[in-house]
């Protein structure tokens, strides 16, 4: 493919999906304990074997419900957090993601004051150390990490860019460059997590790369 064709490709991904998965879950993604708190949770959601789209909506029934920070988590009942899932419609994980997130919630405010930011600088701002610290967290393992970091980087930029195998598998469904820097190159500004978002909806949906395609060239 022509480098003037993959920038078509890659201008029409971005127009078909520009947003992250933080801003589709509503979190106002910032520097702040309760929204990485959040983006946390999130992480662990979609890490599971369930659709994207369900995922989000449990994480916007589990922030509802007050369960937006570790201390709300951790105040909620098992049967609260079974039952904000559900409204969500994550029935197949429910209880096993209950009990994950109270021992989450747990972890994060024992070990870290209810701050990842202070898991961030534990790590001394080491992408790697803070993907091995974040696998600690129940549930989350090198999939829900990878999640974690490429929403995260938006707010902490020595992370970026972090795009993972996921994005990686979009980009080649693409037949574009498999390199961070060359996508970004061809992204033409792109913030890196939008972009990454991008390419993991892509790699999701078997029908992704050829609509994108169909757009480019129109």
């Amino acid at each position: 493919m022509a480098t003037t064709s993959r920038r078509e490709v890659m201008r029409a991904l971005l127009e078909a999906h520009d947003r992250t998965y933080a801003d589709q879950a509503g979190i106002r993604l910032k520097d702040t304990p309760q929204p990485l708190y959040r983006l946390l949770v999130l992480a662990c959601l979609l890490s599971a074997r369930i659709r994207a789209d369900i995922a989000v909506a449990a994480a916007k029934e589990l922030a509802a419900a007050g369960m937006r920070d570790p201390r709300g988590m951790a105040e909620a009942s098992w049967q609260q957090r079974v039952d904000a899932l559900g409204r969500g419609g994550y029935r197949r994980y429910d209880e096993r993601t209950a009990t994950q997130l109270g021992d989450g919630a747990k972890l994060a405010t024992e070990r870290y004051g209810g701050d990842l930011r202070k898991l961030r600088d534990q790590a001394g701002g080491d992408t790697a150390t803070i993907r091995r610290l974040l696998q600690e967290f129940p549930g989350l393992g090198p999939a829900g990490a990878d999640i974690f970091l490429r929403e995260a980087q938006a707010v902490w930029p020595a992370t970026a860019p972090y795009l993972g195998a996921k994005a990686l598998q979009g980009a080649r469904a693409l037949d574009l460059p498999t390199t961070p820097d060359a996508l970004l190159r061809l992204a033409d500004g792109a913030e890196p997590a939008v972009l990454a978002a991008a390419l993991v909806r892509v790699a999701l949906d078997k029908k992704a790369p050829q609509t994108v395609r169909e757009a480019a060239r129109s």
